[in-house]
């Protein structure tokens, strides 16, 4: 749908064209007029010269009106370059947070500082997860800090049924979500609590013992008093209505407990920062400042792109058209070179991986897209390209490391095409070893059942994850190759026999049945846990 920045300017154009039209038949029959007194001949001549000029020039001025009016329409991908950590932000929700001796309670203090950091970290790739009895991710890693400032606003110890605290979930997943951003950056995890955690002391030591061990590094920043308080009750509209109380009914007091946030910060070789310091975002930004951040490309869509060079390019041209039956056309051309020097654009650089699998150089293609890489310009991009071209030449051990780290892209897109290519090397291997041909199809049909988790509609990718089925013993296998420049997939080899309907769906029924059943496990331990301990709800 196209839009216009000044409409009013469009509604003008039809009056703008006829005035210009009108002017140039006056000025032609003045011009006519006053060589009829020179001569007869001189007449003649100027009648025959320019007669259909008016026409041109009011489409100049047609043209003119419409790019004044600011014409929109379409969308582009603008990709950004930038370098960032990858930063996670935990926020302890449950219902301790709520004691009022942080003004105006631990919560609304957390939230404050959690925002300033947002601020604070603007370009670096920055998560947010939120976490009582339970851990659960609000936001990936995004550098889209306006959408995790609303979060941030949300955060309630409402938004979770379990309440409680426990701190060992929260460390582990943050450290599975940070792996999954870019691994030349340092990761960060900043976990805002009072300490309160009513998990074993040793199973948090655990999990911060991994964050060690896998290089994360640890900030918690600590909230509330040392001074026993009460737990308010609050109703819809943040009312007190009471104080939080235990299963025999005594009134619950919290502190902020340091022995245990010291413990988890030592495991992890990490930093605390205190609940007394009013500035507690700055100092995390000054902790984590110097901290190796890497280069990273954004892709964001751009919408209703401003076309006003089209109309401008077009009454260019018609100006140019006009000066060429003009005598003066000198004067005209130079204007028009004024005019087209402001619209014109300058290309963006070639990619020569791109041109040399254009051309059928495939192993060009992955020399020029492992250069990018080395020179770290095309973010997962360049890194997909060069798994894809590796695959196509051969190269197994490069296509797998490629895609593998594309494999872990929050871009679903992204992802799902870097599964499917990798499902699509482990039926080629299998293919080529018969000996270890099991172990190749069992990651295959991992592959694809991933793939197919992201995408459930894929023919391709069902016909993929059935042949890593059928191919026991191995025979020989189908797949699709990516494309250069991150395109897509097509089947490569033809089929052999095709399963019946109901045996493809029972396929398929299968995997989600193992996936629900899995979910149902995880639930089922972690709530006879709590039966073992006497959970508490604050």
């Amino acid at each position: 749908m196209i839009r216009f920045d000044l409409p009013l300017a469009l509604w003008a154009a039809p009056g703008a064209a006829l005035a210009v039209a009108l002017l140039s038949v006056w000025a032609r029959s003045t011009r006519v007029r006053h060589a009829r007194r020179w001569s007869r001949p001189l007449a003649i001549k100027a009648a025959r010269a320019g007669r259909f000029g008016w026409i041109l020039l009011a489409g100049v001025a047609l043209a003119a009106s419409v790019a004044l009016a600011g014409p929109r329409w379409g969308s582009r991908v603008v990709t950004a370059e930038t370098k960032g950590l990858n930063v996670l932000i935990a926020v302890d929700i449950s219902r301790s947070m709520l004691a009022t001796d942080a003004g105006p309670s631990r919560l609304e203090r957390a939230k404050e500082q959690a925002r300033r950091l947002i601020h604070q970290l603007d370009g670096d790739r920055v998560g947010l997860v939120a976490f009582a009895g339970q851990s659960f991710i609000l936001s990936p890693l995004t550098v889209d800090g306006s959408a995790l400032l609303m979060l941030v606003d949300a955060l309630d110890p409402d938004l979770t049924s379990a309440g409680g605290t426990e701190l060992s979930p929260v460390l582990l997943q943050g450290r599975d979500l940070l792996f999954a951003g870019d691994p030349i950056a340092d990761r960060v995890l900043v976990v805002f609590t009072d300490g309160e955690g009513h998990d074993s002391l040793p199973g948090i030591e655990a999990a911060a013992e991994r964050l060690r061990r896998d290089g994360v590094r640890l900030v918690i920043v600590a909230e509330g008093g040392l001074e026993p308080v009460t737990i308010p009750i609050l109703d819809v509209h943040g009312t007190p209505t009471g104080v939080q109380r235990d299963p025999a009914g005594e009134i619950v007091r919290t502190v902020r407990r340091d022995d245990i946030i010291q413990a988890v910060a030592d495991r992890a070789h990490g930093v605390v920062v205190p609940a007394e310091m009013g500035d507690q975002a700055g100092a995390v930004r000054d902790l984590i400042s110097g901290y190796a951040r890497a280069p990273q490309a954004t892709s964001t869509a751009e919408q209703d792109i401003s076309r006003a060079w089209v109309a401008a390019l077009v009454a260019a041209l018609l100006l140019f058209v006009h000066a060429l039956t003009r005598r003066t056309m000198a004067l005209a051309v130079l204007a028009l070179g004024v005019g087209l020097a402001g619209p014109a654009r300058a290309q963006g650089p070639v990619n020569q991986g791109d041109i040399a699998w254009g051309h059928g150089d495939l192993r060009g293609a992955a020399e020029a897209y492992l250069a990018q890489v080395r020179a770290q310009e095309g973010g997962e991009t360049a890194w997909y390209n060069l798994g894809t071209a590796a695959l196509a030449i051969g190269d197994t051990a490069t296509a797998r490391r490629a895609l593998e780290r594309t494999a872990r892209s929050l871009d679903p897109d992204q992802r799902f095409r870097s599964l499917y290519n990798l499902g699509l090397l482990r039926l080629r291997q299998a293919a080529a070893d018969s000996t270890n041909a099991t172990t190749y199809l069992d990651d295959a049909f991992a592959r694809y059942r991933e793939a197919l988790l992201l995408r459930p509609g894929d023919a391709d990718a069902q016909w993929n994850l059935e042949l890593a089925v059928r191919n026991r013993p191995p025979q020989s296998g189908g797949g699709s190759t990516g494309q250069g420049g991150g395109g897509g997939s097509t089947v490569e080899e033809e089929r052999p026999q095709e399963l019946s309907p109901s045996q493809a769906e029972q396929i398929l029924n299968s995997m989600a049945e193992e996936e629900r059943q899995t979910l149902l496990d995880r639930n089922t331990r972690r709530r006879r846990g709590r039966e073992t301990r006497g959970w508490k709800e604050w």
